[in-house]
């Protein structure tokens, strides 16, 4: 393994491509660093790439081309099962298993890590507070929750055995804009206090303006630009503009609609 510096990236795309079986490009010449501590967004209409992009950093998926780094080690050489254990990983869809209580989605983790019941049990009381949700809940089972609910506890059991590194994929996309709302001010509130490294999917402008630290661009599977969120509304670089300015244009047109 490399020998790693505090400000060495913790994630890195190398001219990194991904294509499917059949010859179809989804990724092509990536070249991507995430910074520790950083929320990285990576923005994009449907079919850019954003969740390719996510997948490859704990090796749901493997590049066809190029390396990814984690924490200084080429994915491809790490052990696949330490990996996906030590990243945090929150979908929409939130993916809790139906037949375990909260406590046990929760915990799942670091139980197979070998903690004891006492610590896990401690563990998922001091997640569900974190996450704004009462500790009586551990006992329910995902069909007895709201759709927000759910996703809260999809962010815990990601968070269980404190990962540096989070991947978030469209995790409030299926809410309701009052419950999106609130995940999304909860989301800067813990990110504010654990410092995670965090890779958050979405191809909504306002959610990207308000969690990211840098936005990063796709279009085509490719990496159009990287910006700050003050950067993306002020932007006049050549290369970007047109996608930067579209974007842009949406976000413009909703908030006019949301007036009239």
């Amino acid at each position: 393994m490399e020998q790693t510096s505090a400000n060495d990236p913790v994630i890195e795309f190398r001219n990194v491509a991904y294509a499917l079986p059949g010859g179809q490009q989804l990724l092509s010449g990536l070249n991507l660093q995430v910074r520790r501590g950083e929320t990285l967004v990576l923005l994009g209409r449907s079919g850019s790439g954003k969740t390719t992009t996510l997948k490859l950093v704990n090796r749901l998926l493997t590049p066809t081309g190029g390396e990814v780094h984690v924490n200084g080690a080429p994915t491809a050489e790490s052990d696949v099962i330490r990996l996906r254990r030590s990243i945090g990983y929150v979908i929409q869809e939130v993916g809790l298993f139906p037949h375990f209580t909260v406590e046990r989605n929760i915990g799942l983790v670091p139980q197979i890590e070998g903690w004891t019941s006492e610590r896990v049990h401690r563990r998922v009381e001091e997640l569900l507070r974190m996450v704004g949700l009462d500790a009586q809940l551990a006992s329910r089972y995902p069909h007895q929750l709201s759709g927000g609910q759910r996703q809260r506890v999809g962010v815990a059991r990601a968070l269980a055995a404190d990962p540096a590194i989070v991947l978030m994929d469209e995790p409030f996309g299926a809410l309701d804009a009052l419950t999106r709302d609130q995940l999304q001010r909860e989301f800067l509130s813990l990110q504010l206090r654990l410092n995670k490294t965090v890779v958050f999917v979405t191809h909504d402008l306002r959610e990207a303006l308000r969690l990211a630290s840098r936005i990063a661009l796709m279009e085509a599977g490719r990496l159009v630009t990287i910006l700050s969120p003050e950067d993306f509304l002020r932007s006049s670089d050549p290369l970007a503009s047109a996608y930067v300015r579209a974007f842009r244009d949406g976000l413009d047109s909703a908030v006019n609609r949301g007036a009239s």
